[in-house]
Order: structure tokens, then sequence, then C-alpha cells
């Protein structure tokens, strides 16, 4: 999954893709680099950040996702906005992606549910302005996979079929560093949930704290993260991980392939 993000705010490149012109070039360029699918998103969900408003949002991904799914690309619309979520299937779309697994907004699921379109459901604890407040566990793991397994229930309920649902863990999101290592090396556990498994590792700042510099201790900045983010990918498509999002795609790819080819030996 390429990530093309359409805001001016993203931790990870700055807001370099914020004009749709650039959003558009760089989701054909993640293309041509082998990814899948495209995660189209118009908000910013790193710590502290402000929301826009739903029609911001929708001018940011609408023009992008009417260009790229005109041209074959396959998209998925990251957002808890059940609206916005219904524009983006109109212009094209494919499949939701809800940070908030439904929790944000509480038409959601019944617009997945009437649409019955493919959607990713991640653990979430709240918004981005106050979410590492929310960062406390007993057992991060154990916490994790009894919350998503309410979110399932609850998008049963809302009669989503459960074979097009996939579950996020949730990386960085109401989680330090120490609870998203845990994630990672425990990543077999959420197998209990018999769901897909996207993992969002890719230049998160947990990866530049580890790689943090070892004179300043200045953790290395996003752009520089993307080795890092390939060898989570592998490592993640070795635990046996559905889908990895990644804002650079084709070590990524690399990586995945050979997690794949090593598993088949």
């Amino acid at each position: 999954m390429g990530v093309v993000n359409v805001t001016p705010d993203s931790f990870s490149d700055g807001g370099e893709w914020f004009e749709p012109s650039a959003a558009i070039k760089h989701g054909r360029e993640l293309l041509a680099e082998g990814a899948d699918l495209l995660d189209v998103g118009g908000e910013s969900t790193r710590p502290g950040a402000e929301r826009p408003a739903p029609a911001e949002e929708l001018r940011r991904v609408l023009p992008v996702i009417e260009a790229l799914a005109a041209e074959g690309a396959l998209i998925s619309i990251d957002t808890m906005r059940a609206d916005v979520a219904a524009l983006a299937l109109d212009a094209g779309a494919v499949m939701v992606n809800d940070v908030s697994g439904g929790l944000a907004d509480p038409e959601m699921l019944g617009l997945v549910a009437a649409r019955n379109t493919p959607y990713v459901c991640m653990h979430w604890r709240g918004h981005s302005a106050d979410m590492q407040q929310r960062a406390q566990y007993d057992d991060v793991v154990a916490e994790v996979v009894a919350e998503l397994a309410v979110r399932l229930e609850a998008i049963s309920e809302a009669g989503v079929d459960l074979n097009r649902v996939a579950l996020d863990p949730g990386l960085g999101f109401a989680k330090n560093s120490e609870h998203n290592w845990e994630v990672l090396r425990r990543l077999r556990e959420f197998a209990v949930l018999g769901q897909p498994l996207l993992i969002g590792a890719s230049r998160k700042a947990f990866l530049g704290r580890l790689l943090a510099d070892e004179e300043t201790g200045e953790p290395r900045p996003a752009v520089r993260r993307d080795d890092a983010s390939a060898a989570v990918s592998a490592l993640a498509a070795a635990a046996g991980a559905w889908c990895v999002r990644a804002h650079a795609v084709a070590p990524s790819a690399d990586a995945v392939r050979v997690a794949r080819r090593w598993g088949a030996v």
C-alpha cells in the first residue's frame, strides 16, 4: 500500500504532495515502484495534528482519487468521516481505511455495510490532539487484541461482511516506542482475530528514535527512515501480515518479496 498524503502537515513528507497535481504524479510513481494499492488521505494523523474541515478534506482528496482511479489504480480512502468516504467511493476509491475503526463517526460502519466495500479497521483510542495521553497498557498486545475484537463485533453487528475487513494494530496511535516494538515482536498473536493484518510502520517516530544520531541524540529525520521501514516490512510479511503501508514503495516491495521467498524455502 503506497501512501499518498494530500496534506500540508504530514510528519513524513512535510506537505510535499499537498497540491493535487503533485499528489497524482506521486501516486503514479508509487504504482511504478510496485504498489498494489494507493492510500489517499487528506487529514494528517500525526500526534497533535488539528483536523481539517470536511469540505477541505474533500477538496484535497477527490481530484487525486478521480484522476488515479481513472487510470486504473486501486484506491483506498484514508478517512475517519463517512461523508468523505462516501464521496471518495463515488469518485473511484474501492476501499475505506479508517484509523478510528468506526469510532470517530457513528455513520461510518453503516456506510461500509451499505456499500459492501472492503474496510480497514485500526486500533484507536482517540484523536491525534491527545491520543498519546491514552498510551497506558498493562499488556499492550493483549489489550489491543481485545479492543480490536470489540470493534469486530460492532462491525459485524452493523452488517459489514467480515470477509471484507482487515485490521491494523495502529503503531504509533496511543502507543509509545516500547509499545510499538512489543506489538511487532508479537505480531503472530493477532492471528487469533482471524482477519488479514495491515502494518503501518513506515517512517514512524519510533524508527527515528531507534536510529538517533549517536552524538546528538537527535532522532533520524522521517525521510531517512526508509531502510528501517523496509526491514519492518520484511519482518511483518514473514510474520504473516497481509499488507504493509509504505511511503517509499520500492524498498518495501523488495523486502516483501524476500520474506515470501524466505518462507518458501
